[in-house]
C-alpha cells in the first residue's frame, strides 16, 4: 500500500490524493489512457505477460492506468486492500455475486432492498441453480430462522432504498462471519464519507458509484472493494462479462471523487434540515431519515454512520393524488430518478425503482405511492425549502382524482 492510501490520512487528504501515485510526464492529474490495448516492444514480452513474469498491460479490458487509479483511490477512502471499477452499480452488484457463488448454493437477502437488486435476484440469480432466501433487516432474529446450511452469501444495503431502514452492521457481519459466509454491502446511499462497513466486519461493500462517487451525474460506474483475494476472484467475472469501465469515464470518477467530503457533508446538513422541516409540515404524513431523533434507530444511525446522508423519503398526505400534485408543482427541484449528484432530485420508488414489484415486495420496501424519494444536493437549504413547501401547499388543495392505470395489477 503507498503512502498517499495509509490509513494515517484523514478521508478528505485520501479523496483528493489516494492512488495518484502515477503520472507520467510530471502531469499534475493522472492522464486518460483512451486506449484498448497496449504494445509489446516483442513477442518475448508477451510470453512474459502470458506466463505471468511481467505486469505490462495488455487490454483495457483487463486492466487500464486510469481505470487502476480509480481503483486505488475508492478501496482506499473505503479502508479496503484492492478495489475494482465497473461500467454500472448492477455491473458492480453481478460481479460480486457471481463471484461469491455458484450452482446449488444460496443467498440470504434483506427483504428492503434497491427494486434493481430484486430484479437481479427473483429474475436473473435464480436461472443458474442459486437460490434467494429473505431475512428481514428489522427483526433481529429473521437472520438465524432463514439461513441454511447451503447458505454461503449474505447481501445487504443500510440504508435502504427508499426507506432509509438501517441494519446492525457489525452484528450483521459477526454472523456472517462466524459461519463462514461471504457478507456484501452495498454502501451507495451512505458512501465511504459516513460509513465504512469493511471496518465493522463486512468482507465486500459495493457502490453504484454513478450517486455520490462521481457526485456530478455525468458517469455512470460502480466499485467493488474487498480483500486482494476477493478481489482477484472477482476480477475474473469483471474481464468475461465485460463490465470494466471506459477510461474516460473512469477519469470523470476521479475528477469527482475527489470533493466527496466537501459534497457529502454539505448533503448531509441540507438534509437534516430538511427533514425537519418536513417533519413539521401539515402536508407530509412522514419522514424517513436516520439522523431524525424519531427514526425508529437513530442511536444505531449515530453509532455507525457519520452522517445521516443526502437522501430522505416522506409520505404526502391524501395518497396518490395529492402526491402527484406535489410532483408537478415543483419549481426548482427536478422529478429524476438518480440521486448523490450535487443538485437535488424527487422521485416516486412506485413509479420507478420498485415498478412491477409485488404487494409483498412494496411492503417489505416501505413503498406507497405517495412516498416521495428527494436527494439532496448542495444548493441554498432554505430555497430548496421554500421549492418543498409552495409545492405541498398546492398539493393539499388538488382533486381527489387516480392517474389513468394507477391501479396495479
Amino acid at each position: 500500500m503507498d503512502k498517499k492510501q495509509g490509513k494515517r490520512f484523514q478521508d478528505d487528504t485520501l479523496a483528493v490524493l489516494a492512488g495518484e501515485d502515477f503520472h507520467p510526464l510530471s502531469a499534475s492529474q493522472p492522464p486518460i489512457f483512451q486506449t484498448t490495448n497496449f504494445r509489446f516492444d516483442s513477442v518475448d514480452e508477451m510470453v512474459d505477460y502470458a506466463e505471468g513474469r511481467s505486469s505490462q498491460y495488455l487490454y483495457t479490458r483487463n486492466a487500464n492506468p486510469t481505470i487502476e487509479v480509480a481503483e486505488k483511490k475508492l478501496a482506499a477512502l473505503e479502508r479496503g486492500e484492492a478495489g475494482l471499477v465497473t461500467s454500472s452499480g448492477m455491473a458492480a452488484l453481478a460481479c460480486a455475486l457471481f463471484g461469491s457463488v455458484k450452482s446449488g448454493d444460496r443467498i440470504l437477502a434483506a427483504r428492503s432492498l434497491y427494486g434493481g437488486t430484486l430484479h437481479l435476484l427473483n429474475d436473473i440469480v435464480s436461472r443458474f441453480g442459486i437460490a434467494v432466501d429473505w431475512f428481514d433487516i428489522g427483526d433481529p432474529d429473521s437472520l438465524r430462522r432463514q439461513v441454511q446450511p447451503a447458505t454461503r452469501l449474505l447481501l445487504a444495503e443500510s440504508p435502504t432504498n427508499p426507506a432509509l431502514r438501517l441494519l446492525p452492521l457489525k452484528d450483521t457481519a459477526d454472523f456472517a462471519r462466524e459461519r463462514g459466509i461471504t457478507s456484501i454491502l452495498d454502501n451507495t446511499f451512505a458512501s465511504p464519507w459516513n460509513q465504512k462497513p469493511l471496518e465493522l466486519g463486512w468482507d465486500v461493500v459495493v457502490h453504484s458509484a454513478t450517486k455520490y462517487l462521481g457526485g456530478h451525474s455525468d458517469v455512470t460506474a460502480g466499485v467493488i472493494v474487498a480483500r486482494r483475494e476477493l478481489i482477484d476472484r472477482i476480477a475474473q467475472f469483471r474481464r468475461w462479462f465485460g463490465a470494466v469501465l471506459d477510461p474516460s469515464a473512469a477519469y470523470l470518477l476521479i475528477r469527482g471523487a475527489k470533493t466527496l467530503a466537501l459534497r457529502v457533508q454539505k448533503q448531509n446538513d441540507n438534509a437534516l434540515r430538511i427533514a425537519r422541516f418536513l417533519e413539521g409540515h401539515p402536508q407530509v404524513e412522514a419522514v424517513n431519515y436516520p439522523f431524525l431523533e424519531s427514526h425508529p434507530q437513530y442511536e444505531l444511525a449515530r453509532r455507525q454512520m457519520r452522517g445521516g446522508g443526502g437522501v430522505l423519503s416522506f409520505s404526502v398526505r391524501g395518497g396518490w393524488p395529492p402526491t402527484r400534485t406535489f410532483f408537478n408543482s415543483l419549481r426548482m427541484i427536478p422529478i429524476s430518478t438518480s440521486l448523490g449528484g450535487v443538485e437535488s432530485l424527487v422521485t416516486s420508488p412506485f413509479w420507478t425503482s420498485h415498478y412491477g414489484m409485488s404487494e409483498a415486495e412494496l411492503r417489505d420496501s416501505g413503498v406507497t405511492q405517495n412516498l416521495v424519494r428527494l436527494s439532496v444536493g448542495i444548493e441554498s437549504v432554505d430555497e430548496l425549502c421554500d421549492d418543498l413547501d409552495q409545492a405541498l401547499r398546492l398539493s393539499a388543495s388538488s382533486e381527489v382524482s387516480s392517474p389513468s392505470g394507477s391501479a396495479r395489477k
